[in-house]
């Protein structure tokens, strides 16, 4: 039984978040405040996945998505009132791998947490095949990677959509084909999604990113091969 971290300071939407995943099968964790979830986070290491919320007193959501983010890869949903482009986009720059607006519906927000977890699962149960494209070696099922001998950290998005292009170099994947097998096909964002987590693979992959990591404008994204 996977366990779930839910921390939102209002009770109403706590309880409601709890109540639905517990209903489908999970086991729950409340946390009222970001300093409750960071605590409670730190003293269970069952935990398999949070939803949290952004507007919370102590720290607030972004703070309590990087603070986990510096010691687990834990599949991460963040719920929000805020709407704005820039509330998404710093939502995903902290590490989360989802985001959710407030309304929103309790059975979608399951099936969030249900793709999430499955997507983590496989991850987690891969080959030993190694990727190797230059200085960069992507260890499947150590879920490492390595740019120039150095230990490069990923979010789990960011991971999966830098293993998504690199599994089959110069092949272009449309920003919908991404949302699609990345982020499912219930994602209800939009393709600047791909575009932010795309532009912070290649600020944090550097020069190899600027290299290889290659918009083909009008048609996705590739990794391109140095040909010799």
């Amino acid at each position: 039984m996977s366990k779930i971290l839910v921390a939102d300071d209002e009770a109403l939407i706590r309880r409601l978040v709890c109540d639905f995943l517990k209903k489908s099968g999970y086991e729950t964790v409340e946390a009222v405040d970001g300093r409750d979830a960071i605590e409670k986070f730190n003293a269970d290491s069952g935990i398999d996945l949070v939803v949290c919320d952004i507007m919370m007193p102590e720290y607030d959501g972004w703070e309590v998505t990087a603070k986990i983010r510096e010691k687990s890869k834990v599949p991460i949903i963040v719920l929000t009132a805020r709407t704005q482009e820039f509330d998404e986009l710093y939502s995903f720059e902290s590490g989360a791998d989802d985001f959710v607006t407030k309304p929103f519906s309790p059975t979608v927000l399951v099936k969030r947490v249900e793709a999430l977890l499955k997507r983590s699962s496989k991850s987690g149960t891969d080959t030993s095949e190694i990727i190797s494209i230059d200085s960069l070696v992507i260890n499947l099922a150590a879920h490492t990677v390595v740019l120039n001998s150095e230990s490069v950290e990923l979010t789990a998005k960011e991971y999966d959509v830098l293993v998504k292009l690199a599994s089959n170099p110069e092949r272009i994947y449309s920003r919908d084909s991404l949302l699609d097998s990345i982020w499912g096909v219930d994602f209800t964002g939009d393709s600047r999604t791909v575009d932010s987590h795309v532009a912070r693979l290649r600020t944090k992959l550097g020069e190899w990113g600027n290299t290889h990591l290659k918009t083909v404008y009008g048609a996705g994204y590739k990794i391109e091969v140095n040909k010799p």
